[in-house]
């Protein structure tokens, strides 16, 4: 069989082991040394042009498995971690009941120890699950719905996890702490996620002034969303601004800046894009915001 091995950029270090033990095995191995951004990036190219019959990606769950050419396995990777770590979140914790834990997949199988830890520290665990997600529990970047879907009656949210790209995607009037469970710190991030939120309000205000819009489509596997880009063209024609469709596998600021004409961008790939806009240099509005950005457009007087 002719398998593409595919590593984000952590788990690189192990692409040699992996391509040894599989060509012992009789198998034509390749492995993709492009950037992986998660599993939504799985490498399209490469696979195409090398008629591979298999994909392999490391490091994440199951995301993609229908509409390509080729087989997808996704192998996920596990780091295992001292569950006495959540003690550190219990001060945070206190005089809240219900608890929503979530993590990431690498500590997915020692979600149930962190839930019984919480458990005999009087704590009523909730565990959802994301719209995207291969489990329970799991947050993703672009899916942090497992922290939100039962949330209704919690009194807070504990992130599990290193990083603060996961936990500051959710979204809840809830208090939301984040536990790192190798320094075993622990912080309420709310203030962080408000500012993330007043970030992306400014970006609407300061998209006010611009007439000519970049729609971003990524060709991405998990990413690809033509009919987002057509629906956001349309609607921006119709309120009366420019606006064209800009296709590429990955959007850096130097290659969509060789375009000096636009002046804003929608963006229909990663929903977590719009953070960077300060290396853009130009506002960046999701996709899914453009309805509220249109309505701040009316009622501004400028539409």
């Amino acid at each position: 069989m002719k398998i593409l091995l595919q590593f984000p950029e952590g788990l690189k270090k192990n692409a040699l082991s992996e391509a040894q033990k599989l060509e012992k095995e009789g198998h034509e191995v390749y492995v993709s040394s492009s950037s992986c951004y998660g599993a939504c990036d799985l490498p399209m190219d490469e696979a195409r042009t090398l008629q591979i019959d298999k994909v392999i990606h490391f490091g994440h769950s199951k995301f993609i498995q229908k509409g390509l050419p080729f087989d997808v396995e996704y192998r996920e990777y596990y780091a295992d971690i001292d569950v006495e770590k959540l003690k550190e979140a219990i001060p945070s914790l206190e005089g809240k009941k219900r608890i929503v834990l979530v993590t990431t997949v690498q500590h997915i199988p020692q979600l149930e120890q962190m839930k019984s830890f919480l458990e005999k520290h009087g704590k009523e665990v909730l565990i959802g699950k994301g719209c995207f997600t291969a489990h329970s529990g799991q947050v993703l970047g672009c899916d942090p719905t497992a922290a939100t879907s039962v949330s209704k009656d919690a009194d807070a949210i504990l992130y599990v996890g290193d990083g603060k790209f996961h936990p500051t995607g959710i979204r809840s009037e809830l208090p939301i702490f984040s536990l790192n469970p190798y320094s075993g710190q622990c912080r309420k991030i709310n203030e962080e996620i408000e500012r993330i939120r007043k970030r992306k309000k400014g970006m609407m205000l300061k998209a006010l002034e611009c007439r000519v819009f970049a729609i971003l489509l990524s060709t991405k596997p998990g990413q690809l969303c033509i009919r987002a880009a057509q629906d956001a063209k349309k609607k921006l024609q119709a309120a009366g601004f420019t606006a064209e469709i800009l296709v590429s596998n990955e959007f850096n600021p130097v290659s969509i800046g060789n375009f000096p004409q636009f002046e804003c961008y929608i963006n229909t790939a990663c929903p977590r894009a719009d953070e960077d806009s300060e290396l853009f240099d130009k506002p960046i509005i999701n996709a899914v915001d453009l309805d509220e950005f249109l309505k701040l457009y009316v009622e501004s007087g400028s539409g």
